[in-house]
């Protein structure tokens, strides 16, 4: 068996009324915290409130964007002003990422676009970050315990990742009452992010025994959370994803993604379309890519799996399995990549882009500029 090495979160707690009953463990973190919350602060108040009861200062700070290097530096300047000792977040995957950053960068001593992958000089941190919990509202991005962050570039027009080892968190609290109600918009394009995040490491040329256990599982049980959650509030569907946005956390932070993340990244940075949506529109796509341009075995065994599951989830027969989960995704009101508002340009660029981005370093499969082109054609 090839050596394989595995790092989380240094403690996970799963499971309907996990937030609340970890409330002394977060207060356990620090005196004076900065809590990070979504575009509407209000409905974190219960946490506030309880952290406060714990004894606890608490210094509020709204993320109503996917973070930019400004919004960043702002949440870093309050976290100085206010002297936390450390970051705790609640919210979707936007809300969790720049608390992320704010932990990893608050301490250190240099400037942020050092510490930058593609367009920064991709430093470690000099300093190790405060202590970071997470407490995700959407099952989507996993990034409670992923050791990276996704910051927007404006000015490079590129998503790139802030990464660093010590940026794994120190608590994700995953529980799937905070997903209860997420609007379907939300739910479909982060849940078919979470499926992507479990389909991409199994067949990334980095997946190593352990992921594929996590993925293997959670493939088949995210295609019958997201169908039965579209077709109407489901607590129990509501369990099933959040349970595999959390596995796709824990399988990319250790074998990698693909060539949806790696397209994903640039074209998010290239316009204003949400991460999970571009992801959901690429996905069948770019399997068929990877299927096309495969020639090894064991990937085509992976691959005819995943066609398998998605076969038995929404019907039809397993070689038409990509075209059946487009189908099925632009029923349930998925917008294409046009109307996302990703213009000719955006792609082109993207294509381009893509060869030097992270995730594509992980795709089973080595890709040129003219198929990726290609696969986003067909995903418009």
């Amino acid at each position: 068996m090839t050596p394989f090495a595995f790092a989380t979160a240094d403690m996970i707690r799963f499971g309907r009324g996990a937030a609340e009953q970890a409330v002394p463990a977060l207060a356990a973190l620090g005196t004076r915290v900065l809590l990070v919350t979504g575009a509407t602060p209000a409905r974190a108040g219960w946490l506030k409130d309880a952290l406060e009861a714990e004894g606890v200062s608490v210094t509020l700070f709204s993320v109503a964007r996917e973070p930019d290097v400004a919004l960043i530096e702002a949440g870093i300047a309050l976290a100085r002003e206010a002297r936390v000792a450390a970051v705790i977040s609640i919210g979707g995957g936007a809300v969790v990422d720049a608390g992320k950053a704010i932990a990893a960068l608050a301490p250190a001593t240099r400037p942020m676009l050092d510490h930058l992958e593609v367009v920064g000089k991709g430093m470690p941190l000099d300093v190790a970050p405060l202590p970071f919990a997470a407490l995700p509202t959407t099952a989507g991005t996993g990034a409670e315990v992923t050791r990276n962050a996704v910051i927007s570039v404006p000015e490079a027009q590129r998503k790139v990742s802030l990464r660093d080892p010590r940026m794994l968190p120190a608590l994700a609290i995953v529980d799937p009452a905070l997903t209860d109600n997420c609007p379907r918009g939300v739910t479909l394009a982060s849940g078919l992010d979470a499926i992507t995040q479990v389909i991409e490491p199994y067949l990334s040329s980095k997946a190593n025994p352990l992921t594929d256990a996590i993925c293997r599982d959670a493939i088949p049980k995210g295609l019958r959370a997201i169908r039965r959650i579209i077709e109407g509030e489901d607590p129990e569907a509501r369990d099933g994803l959040a349970w595999v946005s959390l596995c796709g956390g824990l399988a990319l932070a250790n074998a990698g993604l693909g060539v949806v993340h790696g397209l994903a990244g640039p074209l998010g940075g290239l316009s204003n379309a949400a991460h999970g949506a571009i992801c959901g529109a690429l996905l069948p796509h770019g399997l068929r890519l990877n299927a096309e341009a495969g020639d090894d075995p064991v990937l085509q065994a992976r691959i005819a799996e995943v066609q398998g599951w998605i076969a038995q989830v929404f019907g039809g027969a397993p070689g038409e399995a990509f075209e059946t989960l487009h189908g099925w995704s632009r029923d349930a009101g998925l917008p294409g990549l046009d109307a996302q508002g990703i213009t000719d340009v955006a792609r082109k660029k993207a294509a381009q882009d893509a060869v030097s981005s992270s995730s594509m370093k992980a795709n089973p499969v080595a890709l040129s500029e003219s198929q990726l082109l290609d696969l986003m054609e067909r995903a418009r």
